[in-house]
């Protein structure tokens, strides 16, 4: 296979209210991939209309999650930071792949049938085909890496099956119009140590989420400094002390998240935390959590609710980063037209 410049994509839904589990899950990561990778980082708008979406919520949402890349320190100018639907080039490519990928593929892809659940007659096309569409996210820039959680494994390996299959069916014409052996990539994941996994502070057998009734499971980006320690002080645990060593957090859910939490904000281990704080009880513990938590959440909150006051800022961010975006797509995309045998 051809050698690529290596390139990062990696989109995020405009879902809106991030939490901690999306900071600590993604954002972080997101920051400290830049250092090492030329990353472009999407938005993925087009991905969130697969199911009904309140125009005046999605706009907010997307600024929302725009704000929350740039608070947590992602550089705009060294980055491409834009929304998927000011570039053509995604749904463009997205129709080439749904007439390369096969039937078969899709109905193998299992967060089809979780999100449609038994009402599959009454789902979208676009939620059936979300994965061809995110193949084009990736693929329309001929992108390398992608950072990815269990739940996305499965797409990003379809993802590389459509790339393989282009690169077959049309290898003659690739060669022909100067492509070498192959036009597309073969995307590799991105697997950054064990992933934060970050629970419900109610309940430490459940993710994290913004959909779980109770303000109190989780900790939003948008929460000031006494909302945080309120979240924290009220957390759940059980009754023993903190143990010595990992060991002894098995079978202690409530424990073990707020040790992966303490862990994470302090870019350390679970051992160097428990080394630290072993036979304590969480009195101790959560005063010192919540002081932690405070220092690193409280300036990315703040910048995120400076950032979201001033839509002009935002919005020339993503016009910006969509102009860079689409000078890659286009010329990507006359290629692929190209090796096709579109006439242009």
């Amino acid at each position: 296979m051809a050698a690529f410049p290596q390139l990062v994509f990696s989109g995020v839904q405009p879902t809106g209210n991030f939490h901690l589990g999306n900071y600590l899950g993604a954002l972080v990561k997101f920051v400290e991939m830049q250092a090492s990778y030329d990353c472009i980082y999407c938005v993925v708008d087009l991905h969130a209309i697969t199911v009904p979406q309140d125009p005046a919520e999605l706009t907010k949402h997307t600024r929302e999650v725009t704000a929350a890349f740039l608070a947590s320190g992602i550089d705009a100018r060294k980055n491409i930071v834009f929304n998927q639907s000011q570039v053509s080039g995604h749904a463009e490519l997205a129709w080439v792949f749904n007439c390369v990928s096969r039937l078969g593929w899709l109905n193998r892809m299992t967060q089809f049938k979780e999100k449609a659940g038994k009402d599959r007659e009454n789902a979208s096309v676009g939620l059936y085909a979300y994965p061809n569409l995110m193949a084009a996210d990736i693929l329309v820039y001929r992108a390398t890496h992608v950072p990815v959680g269990e739940d996305q494994k499965q797409h990003l390996e379809l993802t590389r099956d459509i790339a393989q299959k282009f690169n077959v069916d049309f290898a003659e014409s690739i060669a022909s119009h100067g492509h070498g052996e192959a036009f597309f990539p073969l995307p590799e994941p991105i697997i950054q140590g064990p992933a934060t996994r970050v629970m419900s502070l109610r309940d430490g057998s459940k993710k994290m989420s913004k959909s779980d009734p109770s303000d109190y499971s989780r900790i939003n980006l948008s929460d000031d400094a006494d909302q945080i320690a309120q979240k924290f002080r009220k957390a759940k645990t059980d009754p023993d002390a903190l143990p010595s060593e990992t060991a002894g957090l098995a079978g202690r859910p409530e424990a073990d998240n707020l040790v992966g939490i303490f862990a994470a904000l302090r870019g350390s281990t679970k051992d160097a935390v428990l080394k630290d704080f072993g036979g304590q009880n969480f009195s101790g513990f959560k005063a010192a959590l919540v002081e932690l938590a405070v220092e690193k959440l409280g300036p990315v909150g703040a910048e995120m609710k400076r950032l979201q006051a001033d839509h002009a800022y935002i919005d020339g961010v993503l016009r910006d980063g969509a102009a860079r975006a689409r000078e890659i797509a286009s010329k990507n995309m006359t290629s692929v037209k190209d090796i096709l045998g579109f006439v242009r």
